[in-house]
């Protein structure tokens, strides 16, 4: 019988190395349970998926994960209750030294072919064999840059227009979003919202941003033959960037990334809203085949 309550939601990570031409996956040791599990945790109040998936993987494991692909969920039940576990593939970032503690007293680095010896629950398997199956790949994320100040309430000219105190804080809360996926390259628009969207990733990591009047309103008015051209120049680029532009820019720079096969156009066909984030997961250093498709709303 149902419980009534809402599902519990959670998020994790499957976390993948290569060890001595072997493929391995990283786990977790749970004492209270006595099991053996992949990194993952329920989200903290106003606390995104992504956001959550990181934070536990750090917490339980003292690893960064870098983000590759949604692995989707997983359904199961606690004690009568619904509980949905997302899952991203990932791969190792910087780490610190393990500390055991009450809730995760061990972690291991174990062989993807010898997994279900040690695997507590074969739920789990599934992803561990999805995420292992992936070709590499490098995220492209188009940015619509947050919430700005009405051109109705600004004098000056519309290139100046800077975000408001809602946009300031969305591009604060962009940098778990961008550091979760390994961001290197940030390419905006030279309009100063585009650019303040950047800058607290920018400032935080030290990537520089580069401003590119193509992606620009007025840029894209003038020559949509040079926006599209900038699009496919970065759709080209092997390493993992961000690109901030406008909304009404943003449906052709999307139109590139959709001529490119397993593209699904329908995540960016709802309204983009202001620091909504389109995440493009590409394969053969950017040129070739797009594996998967995501969606982030802004806090």
């Amino acid at each position: 019988m149902s419980s009534g309550k809402p599902a519990i939601q959670a998020a994790g990570v499957v976390m993948l190395r290569k060890h001595r031409g072997r493929d391995q996956v990283l786990l977790v040791h749970r004492p209270e349970h006595n099991d053996w599990s992949l990194p993952k945790g329920k989200l903290n109040a106003g606390e995104s998926l992504v956001a959550a998936a990181l934070r536990e993987c750090y917490e339980e494991t003292g690893v960064h994960a870098i983000l590759g692909p949604p692995l989707g969920k997983q359904r199961y039940r606690v004690m009568g209750r619904g509980k949905t576990v997302t899952y991203w593939a990932a791969k190792p970032g910087p780490s610190v030294k393990f500390k055991p503690n009450d809730e995760v007293d061990k972690i291991a680095w174990v062989d993807v072919a010898s997994i279900g010896k040690t695997l507590s629950y074969r739920r789990d398997l599934r992803f561990i064999e999805q995420a292992a199956a992936l070709p590499t790949t490098t995220p492209l994320i188009i940015l619509r840059h947050a919430a700005a100040e009405k051109r109705a309430d600004f004098s000056g000219v519309d290139k100046n227009r800077p975000l408001n105190g809602r946009g300031a804080q969305q591009a604060a809360a962009l940098i778990t979003l961008l550091a979760g996926y390994g961001i290197q390259r940030l390419d905006s628009s030279d309009a100063y919202r585009c650019v303040q969207t950047c800058e607290p990733y920018g400032e935080s990591t030290g990537v520089r941003i580069h401003r590119d009047p193509a992606l620009s309103e007025s840029g894209y008015e003038e020559s949509p033959k040079k926006t599209r051209k900038a699009m496919q120049r970065l759709m080209g680029k092997p390493r993992p960037t961000a690109v901030c532009s406008h909304r009404p820019v943003l449906p052709t720079l999307l139109a590139e990334v959709g001529q490119v096969p397993g593209a699904d156009a329908a995540v960016w066909k709802r309204a983009l809203r202001p620091a909504v984030a389109i995440v493009v997961h590409r394969t053969d250093r950017g040129r070739g085949p797009i594996v998967a498709t995501e969606r982030h709303e802004s806090p």
